[in-house]
């Protein structure tokens, strides 16, 4: 049976929660979402607390649904109060990065600069050259575009060199010696 699933969801303020039978829609300042929620699962609003409940009592899988619901209820009302964001470092002589309009523009030792177009409802910052910075309401698409990005260069295991999250920790590994 799942815990996560009886916490309850605290709304807060300047956040506002719809529930139409399965269609859930939440509008804060940082944006809006709407989900469907799977039919074996029951959400319900009371005083500013949103519950997650199965339909079908004693099922695991209805309980596993609802758990999962509830987490992702829970990231929407976050995403559309307070945001998400994910911070991505290049690490090698001559990687930049740019952001110009709604196109990120990467230097990142290919022949050919690459040009990523910025997925609506994200937001990409570049702080410095070496810094990325996407955020954005949805959980998901922040960290879809993140991955999209990193993939263009992800870090090499001898110099360390590529694209990586600024929490990402990489293990180098000892090149071969000459006897």
């Amino acid at each position: 049976m799942s815990r996560v699933a009886k916490a309850p969801i605290q709304v807060p303020k300047g956040v506002t929660v719809e529930i139409n039978g399965q269609e859930i829609r939440v509008k804060g300042p940082k944006g809006t979402l709407a989900w469907s929620v799977h039919p074996t699962v029951r959400v319900y609003e009371d005083n500013g607390v949103i519950r997650v409940a199965p339909t079908e009592q004693g099922q695991a899988a209805a309980w596993m649904m609802a758990g999962t619901s509830r987490a992702l209820i829970n990231n929407m009302v976050i995403g559309c109060s307070a945001g998400f964001s994910r911070k991505l470092t290049l690490v090698g002589v001559g990687y930049r990065a740019q952001a110009k309009g709604n196109v990120l523009n990467l230097s990142l030792g290919f022949s050919h600069p690459i040009d990523y177009p910025i997925p609506p409802g994200i937001t990409i910052e570049t702080p410095s050259q070496t810094e990325i910075l996407v955020a954005g309401p949805d959980k998901q698409r922040v960290g879809q575009v993140a991955a999209e990005i990193r993939a263009f260069r992800p870090p090499e295991p001898y110099k360390g060199k590529g694209i990586r999250y600024a929490d990402e920790k990489v293990v180098l590994k000892e090149t071969k010696k000459k006897k």
